[in-house]
Formats: C-alpha cells, sequence, structure tokens
C-alpha cells in the first residue's frame, strides 16, 4: 500500500515573474495601474459596486419603558438610556428636516425647469413667426418682380409697335382669322 504522502504529491505550482513595486505619484498614474491590473485578463469579471441607499434613521420606538429623564433620581444607567434616545431623536428630526429641504428644493428645481422650458418655447414661437413673415416676404417680392418684368415686357410692346409701324413694319404676330361659315 502506498503511504497518503506519496499519493497526494502535486505538481509544483508556476512560478510567478517578481514585478517591480510601482507607486503612483498621481491620481493619473493610480488610474493607469488599475487600468492595466484589470486589462491583463479581460475575461475576468469586473465587481462593479452597487449604488449605496441613502442613510435613514431607525424609526422611533414605540414605548419606552422606565426612563426617567436626566434630571436628578435617574439612575447612572437610566442616564445613558434617556441621552441615545434624546441623540437618536435629534438625528430623526434632522434627517427629516434635511428630507424636507431636499423636497423643496427638488419641487423649485422643477418649477425653474418647467418655466425655463415654457420660455424656450415661447421664443421659438416668436422666431418660426419672424422666419414665416420673412419667408412670405420674400415670396410677395418674387411675385412683384414677376409682375413688374410683364408689365416691363407690356410696356416695350406698344414702343415696339412705336418704332416698327414707323419702319413700316407690323411687330404683332399673324393670328389666323376665322372664317365665316
Amino acid at each position: 500500500m502506498a503511504s497518503p504522502a506519496a499519493s497526494s504529491v502535486r505538481p509544483p505550482r508556476p512560478k510567478k515573474e517578481p514585478q517591480a513595486l510601482v507607486i503612483p505619484k498621481n491620481a493619473a498614474e493610480e488610474q493607469k495601474l488599475k487600468l492595466e491590473r484589470l486589462m491583463k485578463n479581460p475575461d475576468k469579471a469586473v465587481p462593479i459596486p452597487e449604488k449605496m441607499s441613502e442613510w435613514a434613521p431607525r424609526p422611533p420606538p414605540e414605548f419606552v419603558r422606565d426612563v426617567m429623564g436626566s434630571s436628578a433620581g435617574a439612575g447612572s444607567g437610566e442616564f445613558h438610556v434617556y441621552r441615545h434616545l434624546r441623540r437618536r431623536e435629534y438625528q430623526r428630526q434632522d434627517y427629516m428636516d434635511a428630507m424636507a429641504e431636499k423636497q423643496k428644493l427638488d419641487a423649485e428645481f422643477q418649477k425653474r425647469l418647467e418655466k425655463n422650458k415654457i420660455a424656450a418655447e415661447e421664443q421659438t414661437a416668436k422666431r418660426r413667426k419672424k422666419r414665416q413673415k420673412l419667408k412670405e416676404k420674400k415670396l410677395l417680392a418674387k411675385k412683384m418682380k414677376l409682375e413688374q418684368k410683364k408689365q416691363k415686357e407690356g410696356e416695350w410692346y406698344p414702343l415696339l409697335l412705336g418704332c416698327s409701324l414707323s419702319l413700316g413694319v407690323d411687330p404683332r404676330p399673324e393670328l389666323p382669322r376665322s372664317r365665316k361659315a
């Protein structure tokens, strides 16, 4: 029978190459080292921490027994119990005040955001109206230019008639005459 030590002989571990100790001098170098360590084994999962939940105080106790307060007559143990309860209650009240302030600021921010959005929409509508007005003005100017061009052509026609009549030529196109049946 073989000895237990002989059967459990492990193969020697592969030796790791000694790495030089690098001390980062600034935040950029520290980040670079972390990235290099992550990229050595890209198949390995990277732990991404969850967002920490916001701290909330414990709810107040339903009923506190045998607390005399910090006045005379209370034993040394009761004083500490009272002190801790008072500290927790102040902490809870501070937390509630902070949450109320945060909600107030959030509401103000949402109001301001809505006000800015409405102002931006009004400004956009004003500019859109101005662009439409300019577009209509350009279109009207183009139509007027075409009409003036036609009028000028119409004005030249009688002048042409006058010139050609003096030359003895009729500038009007000949129209086919209708035959009477």
